[in-house]
């Protein structure tokens, strides 16, 4: 029994040294701050060209209104305004369905305007989630849609929380890289990781190009 014992209480002390193995040792408790510098970007998602059932799927345009989308502070949604009127221009050419989000705050007035949407016509109003307290979820229903594409800023909030929240009740998802916007490049860059890699939900997602989608 004695022998048995001074096993366990060594054992124990073993696991317990393991554990507590100082920061140079492999079981050392780490955390993303102490190892920021090291970290190394993941290979870049691919992007597919996707040919989309025209009347199945929509565009959603999120939150391009002059406060946000604008050389001052947000230069590259600025950048992104020509592919997603061309991206918007070509869904009309095919009647896939267009709807467009706004944020609390800004009024019809402020959409940036090669990018607004046409008088009278109705937006969501809604914060990064644009399923969350509106009737998005049911609008996209009553039109038999199951996919929808992704445009907008910012990319690290509407687009990527409002692509989880499609995921999530079912739908398909279409993300052209040069549609999604954020302040600064390393936004951008971990959206699109994320939406690759979405937990539970990768197979859902689409990342592409806006030249890379068609419709049939």
């Amino acid at each position: 029994m004695m022998v048995r014992s001074l096993r366990s209480v060594a054992m124990a002390a073993l696991l317990s040294a393991m554990f507590m193995t100082d920061s140079h040792g492999a079981f050392a408790q780490t955390n993303i701050v102490d190892d920021w510098a090291k970290v190394t970007p993941p290979a870049a998602p691919a992007l597919k060209p996707v040919a989309l059932e025209a009347k199945t799927t929509a565009l959603l345009v999120m939150d391009l209104v002059k406060q946000t989308c604008n050389e001052h502070s947000r230069p590259r949604c600025v950048g992104s305004i020509p592919k997603i009127q061309t991206m918007i221009d070509a869904a009309k050419a095919k009647n896939v369905t267009v709807i467009w989000t706004i944020p609390p705050g800004p009024k019809p007035e402020d959409f940036v305007p090669p990018v607004a949407p046409p008088a009278g016509t109705k937006f969501v109003v809604a914060k990064v989630d644009k399923f969350h307290g509106t009737d998005l979820e049911q609008m996209l229903k009553n039109k038999g849609i199951t996919t929808v594409i992704m445009v907008g800023t910012s990319s690290y909030g509407a687009v990527l929380f409002t692509a989880a929240a499609a995921a999530v009740r079912g739908f398909s998802i279409v993300v052209p890289v040069d549609g999604m916007s954020a302040a600064e490049p390393y936004g951008d860059q971990s959206t699109a990781w994320i939406l690759a890699n979405l937990p539970g939900a990768a197979k859902q997602v689409t990342m592409t190009r806006g030249d890379m989608i068609t419709y049939k």
